[in-house]
């Protein structure tokens, strides 16, 4: 029986998305392995990419007009199918939706990715999986709830101006309005952090700096946070949950609206059906931009390796560049990797020349499978 080969990596962040490492591995395997059947999953765990996976998975792109992170018109994409759409924070009011890539630490804001939520409910969605990766602000979610409707007041009787500057002025809240509009559709805040809001752990400790916060202004901030919890939440039932620190405290925001948090990868695998997929492989092709030590807490890869091996499924993973050695990678479920600047001889060309390289490790993936046993193990590095 000829193998099947189920092709399911992670964007190369920066370079490709996870739907041109499929197709740039699948033309190099068809080159030296035609009869090989080649199955195409693309993957993300919540950050950017979340809704390439979906679309790259039958969902229909969406763009809707919303306030970017500095307040500028922003035109995003968003996934729908049916009455589930998916939308992710990076590309709506995320680092990556930067102008210029300039941070933006005390200003950026959370309310276009309200104004987004909003908008796929007056599409017709009734789930809304919002990935929470890649946040460039630090605002509790206080941009969110203003972008579905909620009036949150500064002292001085107006409107809470944006971002953790502006929140530093809250006064009161009323949340009635986003909770109206969120009435009858279930919010999945898709995400792997942990941290609550607030303390050592928190938002502002923890993501801060990644964000532009100098070390010396952390304290304030999460002072910000405190105050501001205590308004927005103040029977202190949902600042100190695992995840409320995630992206800037959004996911604090999405838990006062009700939200659930699931684990990014695993919502976005049952999403796309990954573990459909894995059920008619023979061999799994993994991998993304870095296979490093964070990998190995959740991320795409890991969980695809460590569903493939539940089912005693060979995995190579393919990466832009590798840190973990080969026992780490074993006790990942990753049997052999390969990366791009080992074989390009510098990071620069491994950058430029991704593509092409993606497709000449296709061609060598073809060449150890393309005997029909359906039973062969990828080696080889």
């Amino acid at each position: 029986m000829t193998p099947t080969v189920l092709l399911a990596p992670d964007k190369f962040k920066g370079t490709l998305t996870a739907a041109q490492v499929v197709d740039a591995l699948r033309r190099g395997i068809a080159q030296t392995a035609p009869q090989l059947r080649v199955l195409s999953c693309p993957i993300a765990d919540g950050g950017d990419g979340t809704v390439d996976a979906a679309c790259a998975a039958g969902f229909a792109t969406r763009t809707t007009t919303v306030t970017g992170p500095t307040g500028a018109p922003r035109l995003v994409r968003w996934a729908l199918q049916e009455d589930v759409a998916v939308l992710e924070l990076a590309e709506t009011v995320g680092l990556d939706a930067l102008p210029g890539g300039e941070l933006a630490p005390h200003a950026a804001s959370t309310r276009g990715l309200g104004e987004l939520m909003h908008a796929a409910i007056d599409a017709g969605a009734r789930t809304l999986l919002v990935g929470l990766g890649g946040s460039a602000s630090t605002d509790a979610g206080a941009g969110l709830l203003q972008g579905l409707g909620a009036q949150l007041r500064a002292t001085d009787g107006t409107d809470l101006g944006p971002g953790l500057s502006g929140l530093g002025a809250l006064a009161t809240a009323d949340l009635g309005a986003a909770r109206a509009v969120l009435d009858g559709v279930t919010v999945i805040a898709a995400n792997d952090v942990t941290n609550p809001l607030l303390g050592p752990e928190g938002a502002a400790a923890v993501y801060g700096p990644q964000k532009g916060l100098a070390a010396a202004e952390i304290s304030a901030a999460d002072e910000v946070l405190a105050a501001a919890a205590r308004i927005l939440d103040p029977s202190g039932a949902h600042r100190d949950r695992p995840g409320a620190g995630a992206a800037g405290g959004t996911g604090f925001g999405l838990f006062l609206l009700g939200a659930a948090q699931r684990s990014g990868a695993d919502a976005v695998f049952e999403l796309v059906g990954v573990d459909a997929l894995l059920a008619q492989a023979d061999v799994v092709v993994t991998g993304e931009g870095k296979l490093d030590a964070q990998t190995l807490q959740g991320k795409g890869p890991a969980e695809v390796a460590r569903r493939a091996r539940e089912r005693g499924l060979p995995v190579a993973a393919v990466a832009g560049v590798i840190t973990l050695g080969a026992q780490e990678l074993g006790s990942a479920g990753i049997d052999d990797a390969w990366d791009l600047t080992s074989r390009a001889g510098s990071t620069r060309r491994a950058l430029e020349e991704g593509e092409k390289l993606l497709v000449e490790i296709g061609r060598d993936l073809g060449t150890w499978l393309r005997e029909p046993t359906g039973n062969d193990t990828v080696t080889g590095g």
